[in-house]
């Protein structure tokens, strides 16, 4: 590959750090930075896409979804990552046709192909009715949380509304005391409890299965929760499937299992309160408290977190729904939306790019800023505050991030992850970011899954030292992080 400037061809590299067991023989944490093995049979690198638990994915050149960090002794369903350690290898899709896009979850992945159908596979309650390829699964549970600790999933995503039965569109406040006390005392032991054991239930893994959609419908994009997914299409319509107990699905309901794609209403003006008082609490425009239409008229991005879900209109406005307990939905409070509802407080600032992690939820402006709200426990929203939840958006105003300009941004569970570009110059008003940017990472890090070269955890971003290649894109992992760059050869 040319850079196209006279100075020599660079190659793509993927860098990894972390938790990926089946990455290195010793099955140890990655506190630094480490250069992936160069796929074998002449692949090269397009993108990486992060991976779910214990596993990662990137995509090749040629269009191959390739993974690898999967170990065999760990209770991991290979039906989800493949058996793929240390060594990169193609998933067996059986599909040809390259593959564009692709995202995990905690223990399902979903992928993309250049025709713009849709495969999935994993845990078999996320996987919607659709044409199944393979054997039927052979009752392998699922990957138990590694360190020989239990699935700390259903743990860290129960929510106690979703026993509640369903409510009205938004959540209600509760008044509750013994709720409201269990859910602080769940915040202030979050370290202490975040592996704790959970669930009993063993659900089955399902092979790759072609989704089907209505006819016409290309996906562009996709995006995986803990369990449920989002689909975008290439006319800007949000396709939902999956669990949706917490309203992740934006259906308007707690409605548990959708086997089937459902289209998410995105542009409902219903969405907004029209209680004056509780609009005005949220930063709305329009301080009469009357309706109004979600700016935009298309979707143009998707995230999921554990339990929760985020788009992006065309016109820069960012909608939210799901599980809001630690206030990751960005509307002011801790309730659940069980519909897309805009977090008003952003109106005014064009977001360009959104991403979302098990309890918290990250933004980008096209400006270049980094805004954060949701589950603060180990620093994961950047800000330096010592709260543990952020229930409104706030600007992560770091002096490490000062003159810099964020080009994409990434979650895991517990942990984000950013790359910069330099703003060099301005073309027509119009800033032009230059290469050489950095890399940055902050939140949990018990795996060394910010690259630091310990175990602490950070509250503000703080650089991640790469030398010799310029940072192009990452993705985050439930516990690890991938980072493309390009070095020369």
């Amino acid at each position: 590959m040319d850079n196209g400037d006279g100075s020599g061809a660079l190659q793509r590299v993927i860098y990894m750090w972390g938790y990926l067991p089946g990455a290195l023989p010793q099955r140890t944490p990655l506190l630094t930075p480490v250069a992936v093995r160069f796929p074998p049979c002449g692949y090269s690198w397009n993108d990486v896409c992060g991976g779910g638990c214990g596993f990662a994915i990137a995509i090749s050149e040629s269009g191959k979804l390739i993974t690898w960090g999967s170990t065999d002794d760990l209770g991991q369903s290979y039906v989800t990552s493949g058996k793929h350690g240390e060594t990169p290898e193609p998933f067996p899709l059986p599909t040809e046709a390259s593959i564009v896009k692709a995202a995990a979850g905690w223990a399902h992945c979903v992928a993309v192909t250049e025709h713009g159908e849709v495969y999935t596979w994993g845990w078999k309650e996320c996987i919607p009715s659709g044409r199944v390829f393979g054997e039927p699964s052979t009752g392998v549970s699922l990957e138990k949380d590694v360190l020989g600790r239990h699935s700390a999933l259903s743990t860290e995503q129960v929510s106690p509304r979703s026993q509640e039965g369903s409510r009205s569109t938004r959540g209600t406040a509760s008044s509750n005391s013994g709720e409201e006390s269990t859910k602080r005392r769940r915040v202030s032991s979050a370290k202490k409890t975040a592996e704790s054991s959970s669930s009993s239930d063993d659900s089955l893994t399902a092979f790759p299965c072609l989704v089907t959609l209505n006819p016409g419908i290309r996906i562009a994009s996709v995006a995986a929760g803990g369990r449920h997914t989002l689909a975008l299409s290439e006319t800007g319509l949000v396709w939902a499937w999956g669990y949706g107990g917490e309203g992740q699905l934006g259906l308007g309901s707690r409605i548990r299992m959708v086997s089937s794609p459902h289209l998410v209403p995105c542009f409902d003006s219903s969405n907004y309160s029209n209680d004056r008082s509780a609009t005005l609490a949220r930063g709305t425009l329009g301080s009469d408290g009357h309706k109004f239409r979600v700016p935009g008229t298309y979707i143009k991005r998707i995230a999921c977190g554990g339990r929760h879900s985020a788009v992006i209109t065309d016109a820069g406005a960012m909608l939210t729904f799901g599980w809001g307990l630690y206030g990751q939905c960005g509307q002011g409070t801790t309730d659940d939306e069980l519909s897309p509802t805009c977090v008003s407080s952003l109106l005014g600032i064009h977001v360009e790019g959104v991403a979302a992690g098990l309890w918290h939820t990250v933004c980008t402006s096209a400006d270049g800023d980094v805004y954060a709200f949701g589950g603060n426990q180990f620093g994961q929203l950047g800000t330096g505050a010592d709260q543990a939840e952020q229930t409104l958006p706030r600007l992560v105003d770091c002096p490490s991030l000062e003159n810099l300009h964020v080009k994409n941004i990434s979650c895991g569970a517990r942990h984000t992850a950013l790359v910069t570009g330099i703003p060099s110059c301005t073309l027509f008003f119009v800033p032009v970011l230059q290469e050489g940017g950095k890399v940055f990472c902050w939140g949990w890090n018990k795996y060394g899954q910010l690259g630091l070269g310990d175990v602490i955890d950070r509250n503000i971003p703080s650089e991640v030292t790469i030398e010799g290649c310029v940072p192009k894109n990452v993705a985050c992992g439930w516990w690890h992080t991938l980072l493309l760059a390009e070095s020369p050869t």
